[in-house]
């Protein structure tokens, strides 16, 4: 589960859409399908056309994982901060209704803006 308090995912790389599938793939529903998946050294988020998921690898030996569910629908409002010359990492903050902030840390050849272009089109529907 996301940690509200800690709510951060640092230095997220763009990976194959089926990275996450074996543990995501018994909760998607009919017509759900992965548009985008980013993972870090552990943690990972996946961007359906309906939420977003977040997995959390726990533990020394990374068998616990916890995967918080956010639907896009609670999305309140969103922000991008691209890579600039010195921080060389993008930034997306997510405000859900009932939940607070978050933020994910891209790496600096990640594709910002097409994540807010998906977001803005499932929010705004």
């Amino acid at each position: 589960m996301i940690d509200f308090e800690n709510k951060e995912y640092l230095k997220l790389k763009e990976t194959d859409n089926d990275t996450y599938m074996d543990l995501i793939g018994g909760i998607l529903v009919n017509g759900e399908t992965v548009v985008h998946t980013y993972k870090s050294v552990r943690d990972g988020v996946v961007f359906t056309n309906k939420r977003l998921i977040a997995i959390n690898i726990q533990g020394l030996t990374g068998k616990k994982k916890a995967i918080t569910v956010l639907p896009f629908d609670r999305v309140q409002a969103f922000s991008v901060e691209t890579a600039g010359v010195i921080d060389l990492d993008s930034e997306l903050y997510l405000w859900f209704s009932g939940m607070g902030q978050i933020k994910f840390e891209f790496t600096s050849r990640t594709d910002v803006s097409s994540i807010c272009r998906h977001i803005s089109e499932c929010i705004m529907d």
